[in-house]
Protein backbone atom coordinates (compact mmCIF):
# COMPACT_ATOMS: atom_id res chain seq x y z
CA UNK A 1 0.00 0.00 0.00
CA UNK A 2 2.45 2.47 0.79
CA UNK A 3 4.69 1.56 -2.06
CA UNK A 4 1.46 2.23 -4.61
CA UNK A 5 1.18 5.64 -3.07
CA UNK A 6 4.90 6.60 -3.19
CA UNK A 7 5.44 5.82 -6.69
CA UNK A 8 1.87 7.07 -7.33
CA UNK A 9 2.28 10.73 -5.89
CA UNK A 10 5.95 11.07 -5.05
CA UNK A 11 7.98 9.29 -8.08
CA UNK A 12 5.29 10.78 -10.87
CA UNK A 13 4.80 13.62 -9.43
CA UNK A 14 8.55 14.81 -8.49
CA UNK A 15 9.59 15.66 -11.75
CA UNK A 16 12.81 13.99 -11.51
CA UNK A 17 15.30 14.26 -14.12
CA UNK A 18 16.63 10.09 -13.41
CA UNK A 19 15.48 6.93 -14.51
CA UNK A 20 15.82 4.13 -13.00
CA UNK A 21 18.10 1.73 -15.05
CA UNK A 22 20.43 0.20 -13.45
CA UNK A 23 23.26 -1.26 -15.79
CA UNK A 24 23.03 -4.43 -17.18
CA UNK A 25 23.60 -7.41 -15.11
CA UNK A 26 25.89 -9.98 -16.21
CA UNK A 27 25.26 -11.92 -12.71
CA UNK A 28 21.24 -12.41 -12.31
CA UNK A 29 22.27 -12.56 -7.99
CA UNK A 30 24.42 -8.63 -8.22
CA UNK A 31 22.61 -5.66 -8.80
CA UNK A 32 24.66 -2.74 -10.54
CA UNK A 33 23.67 0.69 -8.94
CA UNK A 34 24.66 4.30 -9.59
CA UNK A 35 24.05 6.79 -6.98
CA UNK A 36 21.32 8.45 -9.02
CA UNK A 37 19.74 4.51 -8.86
CA UNK A 38 20.06 4.55 -5.51
CA UNK A 39 18.56 7.86 -4.47
CA UNK A 40 15.49 7.48 -7.03
CA UNK A 41 14.92 3.83 -5.57
CA UNK A 42 15.12 5.63 -2.28
CA UNK A 43 12.53 8.18 -3.28
CA UNK A 44 10.02 5.25 -4.10
CA UNK A 45 10.94 2.99 -1.36
CA UNK A 46 12.22 4.62 1.62
CA UNK A 47 9.42 4.47 4.38
CA UNK A 48 9.93 7.46 6.26
CA UNK A 49 9.34 9.38 3.18
CA UNK A 50 6.05 7.13 2.69
CA UNK A 51 5.32 8.60 6.11
CA UNK A 52 6.10 12.04 5.57
CA UNK A 53 4.81 12.31 2.32
CA UNK A 54 1.60 12.22 3.26
CA UNK A 55 1.94 15.47 5.82
CA UNK A 56 1.70 18.19 2.72
CA UNK A 57 -1.70 16.06 1.99
CA UNK A 58 -2.78 16.56 5.67
CA UNK A 59 -2.06 20.08 5.37
CA UNK A 60 -4.14 20.62 2.04
CA UNK A 61 -6.87 19.07 4.01
CA UNK A 62 -6.53 21.31 6.22
CA UNK A 63 -6.55 24.12 4.64
CA UNK A 64 -10.09 23.13 2.64
CA UNK A 65 -11.33 22.79 6.20
CA UNK A 66 -10.68 26.07 7.08
CA UNK A 67 -12.20 27.73 3.69
CA UNK A 68 -15.34 26.19 4.26
CA UNK A 69 -16.09 28.99 6.46
CA UNK A 70 -16.45 31.11 3.73
CA UNK A 71 -19.01 28.52 1.91
CA UNK A 72 -22.42 29.21 1.92
CA UNK A 73 -24.31 27.45 4.48
CA UNK A 74 -28.19 26.06 3.76
CA UNK A 75 -30.27 24.54 5.73
CA UNK A 76 -34.17 23.51 5.47
CA UNK A 77 -36.43 23.13 7.66
CA UNK A 78 -40.00 21.09 7.17
CA UNK A 79 -42.93 20.13 9.98
CA UNK A 80 -46.03 19.12 9.99
CA UNK A 81 -48.24 19.58 13.72
CA UNK A 82 -51.73 18.72 13.94
CA UNK A 83 -53.52 19.36 17.53
CA UNK A 84 -56.62 18.71 19.37
CA UNK A 85 -57.70 20.15 22.72
CA UNK A 86 -61.03 20.42 24.26
CA UNK A 87 -63.18 23.36 23.38
CA UNK A 88 -64.05 25.18 26.59
CA UNK A 89 -65.88 28.22 25.56
CA UNK A 90 -68.46 28.17 22.52
CA UNK A 91 -66.59 31.08 21.47
CA UNK A 92 -63.95 28.66 20.29
CA UNK A 93 -65.58 25.44 18.64
CA UNK A 94 -68.81 23.21 19.30
CA UNK A 95 -67.29 20.17 20.78
CA UNK A 96 -62.67 19.83 19.80
CA UNK A 97 -60.38 22.49 18.99
CA UNK A 98 -58.72 20.99 16.11
CA UNK A 99 -56.07 22.67 14.02
CA UNK A 100 -53.31 21.45 11.78
CA UNK A 101 -50.07 23.58 10.71
CA UNK A 102 -47.41 23.24 8.53
CA UNK A 103 -44.20 24.90 8.72
CA UNK A 104 -40.99 25.54 6.32
CA UNK A 105 -38.21 27.32 6.00
CA UNK A 106 -34.95 27.82 4.03
CA UNK A 107 -32.40 29.88 5.04
CA UNK A 108 -28.95 30.50 3.27
CA UNK A 109 -25.76 32.04 5.61
CA UNK A 110 -22.89 33.75 4.05
CA UNK A 111 -19.70 34.57 6.02
CA UNK A 112 -17.93 37.95 4.61
CA UNK A 113 -14.26 38.64 4.27
CA UNK A 114 -14.62 41.41 6.99
CA UNK A 115 -15.85 39.36 9.92
CA UNK A 116 -19.33 39.93 9.62
CA UNK A 117 -21.98 37.13 8.49
CA UNK A 118 -25.31 37.69 5.56
CA UNK A 119 -27.91 35.77 5.63
CA UNK A 120 -31.06 35.19 3.42
CA UNK A 121 -34.45 33.03 5.06
CA UNK A 122 -37.09 32.21 2.99
CA UNK A 123 -40.23 30.83 5.88
CA UNK A 124 -44.03 30.21 5.34
CA UNK A 125 -46.53 28.44 7.39
CA UNK A 126 -50.46 27.14 6.36
CA UNK A 127 -52.71 26.74 9.38
CA UNK A 128 -56.32 25.23 8.92
CA UNK A 129 -58.38 24.51 12.31
CA UNK A 130 -62.12 24.84 13.09
CA UNK A 131 -61.87 27.82 16.29
CA UNK A 132 -64.99 29.73 15.28
CA UNK A 133 -64.82 33.49 14.03
CA UNK A 134 -61.74 32.93 11.30
CA UNK A 135 -61.97 35.62 8.73
CA UNK A 136 -59.28 33.80 7.04
CA UNK A 137 -58.74 29.62 7.06
CA UNK A 138 -57.19 28.04 5.71
CA UNK A 139 -54.22 30.48 6.13
CA UNK A 140 -50.95 30.74 4.43
CA UNK A 141 -47.84 33.32 5.32
CA UNK A 142 -44.55 33.58 3.91
CA UNK A 143 -41.79 35.95 5.04
CA UNK A 144 -38.85 37.11 3.44
CA UNK A 145 -36.27 38.08 5.42
CA UNK A 146 -32.48 39.44 4.87
CA UNK A 147 -30.21 39.70 8.02
CA UNK A 148 -26.90 41.38 8.20
CA UNK A 149 -24.40 41.29 11.12
CA UNK A 150 -20.94 42.95 11.59
CA UNK A 151 -18.54 43.73 13.70
CA UNK A 152 -17.21 47.01 14.40
CA UNK A 153 -13.74 46.39 17.56
CA UNK A 154 -12.96 42.90 17.86
CA UNK A 155 -13.12 40.26 14.95
CA UNK A 156 -13.39 43.02 12.30
CA UNK A 157 -11.36 43.05 9.81
CA UNK A 158 -9.99 40.83 6.57
CA UNK A 159 -6.73 39.81 8.92
CA UNK A 160 -9.19 38.38 11.95
CA UNK A 161 -11.47 36.86 9.61
CA UNK A 162 -9.36 34.94 7.62
CA UNK A 163 -7.11 34.33 10.08
CA UNK A 164 -8.13 30.33 10.43
CA UNK A 165 -7.20 30.37 6.61
CA UNK A 166 -4.24 32.26 6.59
CA UNK A 167 -3.12 30.13 9.43
CA UNK A 168 -3.50 26.91 7.83
CA UNK A 169 -1.93 28.13 4.75
CA UNK A 170 0.80 29.03 6.74
CA UNK A 171 0.81 25.44 7.97
CA UNK A 172 0.45 24.10 4.64
CA UNK A 173 3.68 25.90 3.43
CA UNK A 174 5.68 24.73 6.98
CA UNK A 175 4.55 20.85 6.13
CA UNK A 176 6.00 21.49 2.31
CA UNK A 177 9.20 22.78 3.58
CA UNK A 178 9.07 19.96 5.81
CA UNK A 179 8.87 17.45 3.75
CA UNK A 180 11.73 19.27 1.21
CA UNK A 181 13.92 18.64 4.31
CA UNK A 182 13.18 15.12 5.03
CA UNK A 183 13.65 14.55 1.35
CA UNK A 184 16.95 16.36 1.49
CA UNK A 185 17.97 14.63 4.56
CA UNK A 186 17.71 11.16 2.72
CA UNK A 187 19.29 11.89 -0.42
CA UNK A 188 21.74 13.06 1.51
CA UNK A 189 21.86 9.67 3.70
CA UNK A 190 22.08 7.55 0.54
CA UNK A 191 25.15 9.40 -0.43
CA UNK A 192 27.27 8.78 2.44
CA UNK A 193 25.93 5.20 2.67
CA UNK A 194 26.32 4.66 -0.67
CA UNK A 195 30.68 6.27 -0.75
CA UNK A 196 30.99 4.67 2.71
CA UNK A 197 29.50 0.67 0.67
CA UNK A 198 32.55 2.37 -2.41
CA UNK A 199 34.94 2.99 0.30
CA UNK A 200 34.66 -0.40 2.20
CA UNK A 201 34.99 -2.10 -0.78
CA UNK A 202 38.42 -0.36 -2.00
CA UNK A 203 39.74 -0.61 1.27
CA UNK A 204 38.63 -4.47 1.22
CA UNK A 205 40.86 -4.64 -2.36
CA UNK A 206 43.77 -2.82 -0.74
CA UNK A 207 44.25 -4.92 2.23
CA UNK A 208 43.84 -7.93 -0.35
CA UNK A 209 46.42 -6.39 -2.46
CA UNK A 210 48.46 -6.20 0.87
CA UNK A 211 48.14 -9.59 1.49
CA UNK A 212 49.26 -10.54 -1.58
CA UNK A 213 52.24 -8.97 -1.73
CA UNK A 214 53.02 -10.65 1.96
CA UNK A 215 52.01 -13.93 0.56
CA UNK A 216 55.06 -13.52 -2.09
CA UNK A 217 57.83 -12.66 0.01
CA UNK A 218 56.69 -15.77 2.18
CA UNK A 219 56.62 -17.71 -0.74
CA UNK A 220 60.50 -16.29 -1.82
CA UNK A 221 61.79 -16.54 2.06
CA UNK A 222 60.29 -20.06 1.73
CA UNK A 223 62.59 -20.53 -1.11
CA UNK A 224 65.75 -18.31 0.35
CA UNK A 225 65.63 -21.00 3.05
CA UNK A 226 65.30 -24.15 1.42
CA UNK A 227 68.38 -23.19 -0.80
CA UNK A 228 70.04 -22.05 2.45
CA UNK A 229 70.66 -18.28 2.09
CA UNK A 230 68.28 -17.35 4.56
CA UNK A 231 67.75 -18.42 8.15
CA UNK A 232 64.56 -20.27 9.17
CA UNK A 233 64.14 -17.33 11.52
CA UNK A 234 62.93 -14.98 8.77
CA UNK A 235 59.80 -17.06 7.85
CA UNK A 236 58.08 -15.98 10.85
CA UNK A 237 57.87 -12.58 10.71
CA UNK A 238 56.62 -12.96 7.04
CA UNK A 239 54.00 -15.87 8.33
CA UNK A 240 53.16 -13.23 11.28
CA UNK A 241 52.23 -10.77 8.97
CA UNK A 242 50.36 -13.29 6.39
CA UNK A 243 47.87 -13.55 9.45
CA UNK A 244 48.03 -10.13 10.29
CA UNK A 245 46.88 -9.22 6.76
CA UNK A 246 44.58 -12.13 6.69
CA UNK A 247 42.83 -11.18 9.40
CA UNK A 248 41.83 -7.41 8.40
CA UNK A 249 40.77 -9.24 5.15
CA UNK A 250 37.77 -11.03 7.33
CA UNK A 251 37.15 -7.62 9.73
CA UNK A 252 36.86 -4.96 5.98
CA UNK A 253 34.54 -7.72 4.83
CA UNK A 254 31.99 -7.65 7.47
CA UNK A 255 32.47 -3.80 7.33
CA UNK A 256 31.44 -4.37 3.15
CA UNK A 257 28.39 -6.05 4.50
CA UNK A 258 27.28 -3.88 7.11
CA UNK A 259 27.74 -0.69 4.67
CA UNK A 260 25.91 -2.65 2.31
CA UNK A 261 22.90 -3.53 4.53
CA UNK A 262 22.94 0.22 5.52
CA UNK A 263 22.52 1.19 1.66
CA UNK A 264 19.74 -1.30 1.44
CA UNK A 265 17.49 -0.40 4.68
CA UNK A 266 17.58 3.22 2.86
CA UNK A 267 16.48 1.95 -0.69
CA UNK A 268 14.27 -0.28 1.44
CA UNK A 269 14.63 -3.15 -1.21
CA UNK A 270 12.10 -5.49 0.82
CA UNK A 271 9.21 -3.24 -1.09
CA UNK A 272 10.81 -4.71 -4.65
CA UNK A 273 10.68 -8.44 -3.09
CA UNK A 274 12.90 -10.90 -1.22
CA UNK A 275 14.64 -11.88 -4.87
CA UNK A 276 15.77 -7.82 -4.50
CA UNK A 277 16.62 -8.04 -1.57
CA UNK A 278 19.01 -10.51 -1.89
CA UNK A 279 20.66 -9.24 -4.60
CA UNK A 280 24.73 -8.09 -3.61
CA UNK A 281 24.76 -4.30 -4.96
CA UNK A 282 27.81 -3.75 -7.32
CA UNK A 283 28.50 0.22 -7.12
CA UNK A 284 29.16 1.57 -10.61
CA UNK A 285 29.93 5.22 -9.42
CA UNK A 286 33.86 5.83 -7.96
CA UNK A 287 34.64 8.68 -6.12
CA UNK A 288 36.21 11.92 -8.02
CA UNK A 289 38.22 15.07 -6.52
CA UNK A 290 37.79 17.44 -8.94
CA UNK A 291 38.03 20.95 -7.64
CA UNK A 292 34.93 22.96 -6.72
CA UNK A 293 35.37 26.34 -5.58
CA UNK A 294 32.64 28.45 -3.63
CA UNK A 295 33.18 31.67 -1.67
CA UNK A 296 32.09 31.69 1.86
CA UNK A 297 29.77 34.58 1.42
CA UNK A 298 27.68 33.23 -1.68
CA UNK A 299 27.58 29.66 -0.37
CA UNK A 300 25.76 31.73 2.88
CA UNK A 301 23.64 33.48 0.65
CA UNK A 302 22.48 30.94 -1.09
CA UNK A 303 21.46 28.79 2.35
CA UNK A 304 19.44 31.95 3.65
CA UNK A 305 17.60 32.10 0.60
CA UNK A 306 17.09 28.55 -0.32
CA UNK A 307 17.55 26.25 2.99
CA UNK A 308 13.88 24.80 3.09
CA UNK A 309 14.47 24.65 7.12
CA UNK A 310 14.81 28.37 7.29
CA UNK A 311 11.65 29.04 5.10
CA UNK A 312 9.87 26.84 7.56
CA UNK A 313 10.98 28.99 10.32
CA UNK A 314 9.92 32.05 8.53
CA UNK A 315 6.78 31.20 7.83
CA UNK A 316 6.16 29.59 11.31
CA UNK A 317 6.90 32.96 12.46
CA UNK A 318 4.33 34.89 10.69
CA UNK A 319 1.78 32.55 12.08
CA UNK A 320 3.31 33.21 15.34
CA UNK A 321 2.55 37.17 14.24
CA UNK A 322 -0.73 36.44 13.41
CA UNK A 323 -1.46 35.04 16.65
CA UNK A 324 -0.56 37.80 18.38
CA UNK A 325 -2.35 40.26 16.29
CA UNK A 326 -5.67 38.32 16.48
CA UNK A 327 -4.93 37.68 20.92
CA UNK A 328 -4.34 42.02 20.63
CA UNK A 329 -7.91 42.48 18.73
CA UNK A 330 -9.67 40.01 21.38
CA UNK A 331 -8.63 42.35 24.04
CA UNK A 332 -10.76 45.24 22.19
CA UNK A 333 -14.79 45.21 23.31
CA UNK A 334 -17.81 43.90 21.41
CA UNK A 335 -19.48 46.21 18.82
CA UNK A 336 -21.75 44.64 16.91
CA UNK A 337 -23.62 46.53 13.73
CA UNK A 338 -26.82 44.60 12.98
CA UNK A 339 -29.46 45.24 10.22
CA UNK A 340 -32.96 43.59 9.20
CA UNK A 341 -35.34 43.67 6.40
CA UNK A 342 -38.59 41.65 5.94
CA UNK A 343 -41.47 41.30 3.74
CA UNK A 344 -44.39 39.19 4.59
CA UNK A 345 -47.15 38.13 2.95
CA UNK A 346 -50.53 36.75 4.39
CA UNK A 347 -53.17 34.49 2.22
CA UNK A 348 -55.81 32.02 1.88
CA UNK A 349 -59.53 31.34 1.67
CA UNK A 350 -61.59 34.37 2.66
CA UNK A 351 -64.63 33.98 5.08
CA UNK A 352 -67.56 36.59 4.32
CA UNK A 353 -70.19 36.67 7.06
CA UNK A 354 -73.58 38.73 7.01
CA UNK A 355 -73.19 41.69 7.72
CA UNK A 356 -69.53 41.87 7.64
CA UNK A 357 -69.78 40.21 10.81
CA UNK A 358 -68.00 37.68 11.96
CA UNK A 359 -69.77 37.27 15.69
CA UNK A 360 -73.15 36.64 13.72
CA UNK A 361 -71.45 33.02 12.41
CA UNK A 362 -72.85 33.35 9.66
CA UNK A 363 -70.76 32.09 6.86
CA UNK A 364 -72.55 34.00 3.24
CA UNK A 365 -69.60 33.24 0.89
CA UNK A 366 -66.08 31.93 0.51
CA UNK A 367 -63.24 34.02 -1.63
CA UNK A 368 -60.62 31.02 -2.50
CA UNK A 369 -57.36 32.13 -2.13
CA UNK A 370 -53.92 30.00 -2.20
CA UNK A 371 -50.56 30.13 -1.04
CA UNK A 372 -49.25 31.90 -4.10
CA UNK A 373 -50.77 35.31 -3.54
CA UNK A 374 -48.96 34.91 -0.33
CA UNK A 375 -45.33 34.59 -2.01
CA UNK A 376 -46.47 37.45 -4.55
CA UNK A 377 -46.71 40.12 -1.47
CA UNK A 378 -43.76 38.66 -0.12
CA UNK A 379 -41.66 38.97 -3.13
CA UNK A 380 -43.42 42.14 -4.16
CA UNK A 381 -42.43 43.39 -1.68
CA UNK A 382 -45.92 44.65 -0.19
CA UNK A 383 -45.18 45.27 3.08
CA UNK A 384 -41.45 46.41 3.51
CA UNK A 385 -40.14 45.91 7.33
CA UNK A 386 -36.45 47.27 8.69
CA UNK A 387 -34.45 47.17 11.77
CA UNK A 388 -30.96 48.60 12.50
CA UNK A 389 -29.07 48.68 15.67
CA UNK A 390 -25.43 48.41 17.77
CA UNK A 391 -25.07 46.25 20.55
CA UNK A 392 -21.65 46.85 22.78
CA UNK A 393 -20.60 44.28 25.13
CA UNK A 394 -17.73 45.51 27.71
CA UNK A 395 -16.29 42.74 29.67
CA UNK A 396 -15.99 44.10 33.33
CA UNK A 397 -13.03 41.60 33.47
CA UNK A 398 -10.87 40.28 30.77
CA UNK A 399 -8.31 38.38 32.28
CA UNK A 400 -8.19 35.46 30.19
CA UNK A 401 -7.45 37.74 26.84
CA UNK A 402 -4.67 39.34 28.34
CA UNK A 403 -3.15 35.86 29.52
CA UNK A 404 -3.64 34.65 25.86
CA UNK A 405 -2.27 38.51 24.50
CA UNK A 406 0.83 37.55 26.80
CA UNK A 407 1.56 34.09 25.69
CA UNK A 408 1.50 35.16 22.12
CA UNK A 409 3.49 38.26 22.77
CA UNK A 410 6.48 35.80 24.35
CA UNK A 411 5.54 33.07 21.74
CA UNK A 412 6.86 35.44 19.16
CA UNK A 413 9.63 36.57 20.67
CA UNK A 414 10.67 32.93 21.13
CA UNK A 415 9.85 32.15 17.30
CA UNK A 416 11.89 35.61 16.10
CA UNK A 417 14.95 34.02 19.03
CA UNK A 418 14.01 30.48 16.98
CA UNK A 419 14.55 32.29 13.63
CA UNK A 420 17.98 34.20 14.73
CA UNK A 421 19.52 30.85 16.58
CA UNK A 422 18.98 28.53 12.91
CA UNK A 423 20.33 31.20 10.93
CA UNK A 424 22.97 31.44 13.45
CA UNK A 425 23.14 27.66 13.09
CA UNK A 426 23.09 27.60 9.25
CA UNK A 427 26.13 30.13 9.41
CA UNK A 428 28.26 27.87 10.97
CA UNK A 429 27.32 24.79 9.04
CA UNK A 430 28.01 26.63 5.56
CA UNK A 431 30.90 27.94 6.95
CA UNK A 432 32.21 24.34 8.03
CA UNK A 433 31.24 22.75 4.52
CA UNK A 434 33.10 25.07 2.83
CA UNK A 435 35.93 24.72 5.01
CA UNK A 436 35.52 20.77 4.90
CA UNK A 437 35.32 20.75 1.07
CA UNK A 438 38.27 23.03 1.24
CA UNK A 439 40.65 21.09 3.31
CA UNK A 440 39.23 17.63 2.03
CA UNK A 441 40.58 18.22 -1.72
CA UNK A 442 43.94 19.69 -0.24
CA UNK A 443 44.27 16.24 2.09
CA UNK A 444 43.48 14.44 -1.06
CA UNK A 445 46.33 16.02 -3.66
CA UNK A 446 48.50 15.49 -0.44
CA UNK A 447 47.80 11.70 0.48
CA UNK A 448 48.32 11.15 -3.53
CA UNK A 449 51.92 12.59 -3.22
CA UNK A 450 52.42 10.37 0.29
CA UNK A 451 50.81 7.32 -1.80
CA UNK A 452 52.89 7.72 -4.71
CA UNK A 453 55.95 8.38 -2.69
CA UNK A 454 55.14 5.08 -0.28
CA UNK A 455 54.91 3.04 -3.49
CA UNK A 456 58.47 4.04 -4.62
CA UNK A 457 60.23 3.47 -1.32
CA UNK A 458 58.16 0.53 -0.96
CA UNK A 459 59.48 -0.73 -4.75
CA UNK A 460 62.81 0.23 -3.71
CA UNK A 461 63.07 -1.83 -0.57
CA UNK A 462 62.18 -4.43 -2.57
CA UNK A 463 64.92 -4.14 -4.84
CA UNK A 464 67.44 -3.89 -2.37
CA UNK A 465 65.92 -7.18 -0.51
CA UNK A 466 66.93 -9.13 -4.33
CA UNK A 467 70.69 -7.90 -3.63
CA UNK A 468 70.88 -8.32 0.00
CA UNK A 469 71.10 -4.83 0.93
CA UNK A 470 67.70 -4.72 3.02
CA UNK A 471 65.98 -7.21 5.81
CA UNK A 472 61.97 -8.26 5.26
CA UNK A 473 61.68 -6.64 8.47
CA UNK A 474 62.32 -3.30 6.27
CA UNK A 475 60.37 -4.78 3.35
CA UNK A 476 57.54 -5.69 5.48
CA UNK A 477 57.23 -2.41 7.30
CA UNK A 478 57.37 -0.16 3.92
CA UNK A 479 54.70 -2.72 2.67
CA UNK A 480 52.45 -1.57 5.71
CA UNK A 481 53.00 1.89 5.05
CA UNK A 482 52.07 1.82 1.30
CA UNK A 483 48.66 0.15 2.44
CA UNK A 484 48.22 3.28 5.44
CA UNK A 485 49.16 5.82 1.94
CA UNK A 486 46.94 3.66 -0.53
CA UNK A 487 44.02 3.77 2.66
CA UNK A 488 44.77 7.25 3.91
CA UNK A 489 44.25 8.63 0.00
CA UNK A 490 40.97 6.80 -0.02
CA UNK A 491 39.16 7.79 2.90
CA UNK A 492 40.39 11.58 1.81
CA UNK A 493 38.41 11.19 -1.88
CA UNK A 494 35.60 9.42 -0.28
CA UNK A 495 35.62 12.69 2.56
CA UNK A 496 36.32 15.41 -0.29
CA UNK A 497 32.72 13.61 -2.11
CA UNK A 498 30.72 13.96 1.25
CA UNK A 499 31.94 17.11 1.93
CA UNK A 500 30.29 18.02 -1.45
CA UNK A 501 27.18 16.62 -0.49
CA UNK A 502 27.09 18.14 3.26
CA UNK A 503 28.18 21.98 1.45
CA UNK A 504 25.28 21.10 -1.11
CA UNK A 505 22.58 19.88 1.78
CA UNK A 506 24.04 22.98 3.97
CA UNK A 507 23.49 25.24 0.94
CA UNK A 508 19.47 23.75 0.54
CA UNK A 509 20.51 22.77 -3.10
CA UNK A 510 20.09 19.39 -2.71
CA UNK A 511 16.73 19.00 -4.63
CA UNK A 512 17.37 21.97 -6.97
CA UNK A 513 21.02 20.68 -8.08
CA UNK A 514 19.44 17.32 -8.83
CA UNK A 515 16.30 18.16 -10.87
CA UNK A 516 14.02 17.39 -8.23
CA UNK A 517 10.53 19.09 -8.07
CA UNK A 518 7.68 18.50 -5.45
CA UNK A 519 5.42 20.55 -7.36
CA UNK A 520 3.29 18.00 -8.43
CA UNK A 521 2.77 16.22 -4.99
CA UNK A 522 2.14 19.35 -3.52
CA UNK A 523 -0.70 20.66 -5.76
CA UNK A 524 1.34 23.76 -6.78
Amino acid sequence: MIKRIVRSTLVLGLLFGLTFTPAAQEDPKKMNLTLEDCILKALENNLNIAINVLSPELSDIAVARANEKFMPQLSMNLSTRDTSSASYSFLDAAGAVATVTDNYSADILQAIPTGGQFSFQVDGYKTDTNRSFQTINPRYGTTLTFNFSQPLLRDFGFKMAKREILVAKNDQAVSRKDFETNLSNTILNVEEAYWNYVYSIELLKVRKQSLKLAEDLLEKNKRSVEIGTLAPIEILSAEAEVATRHADILQTQAQVRNAEDQLKALMNLQADGAEAEAMNLIPVDKPSYEKKTIDFEEALAIAIENRPDLESTRISLKNSELNLSYAKNQLLPSLNLTASYWSPGVSGDQIIYLNNNALSGVIIGVVPGGSTDAFKDTFGFKYSNWSVGVTLDFPLSNILSKANYATARVSLEQARLRMQNEEQQAFVEVKSAVRSVQTDYERVLAYTVARELAQRKMEAEEEKLKVGLSTNYLVLLNQREFRNAQVQELQSIVAYNLSLAQLQQAMGLTLTDRSIKIGSLIGD
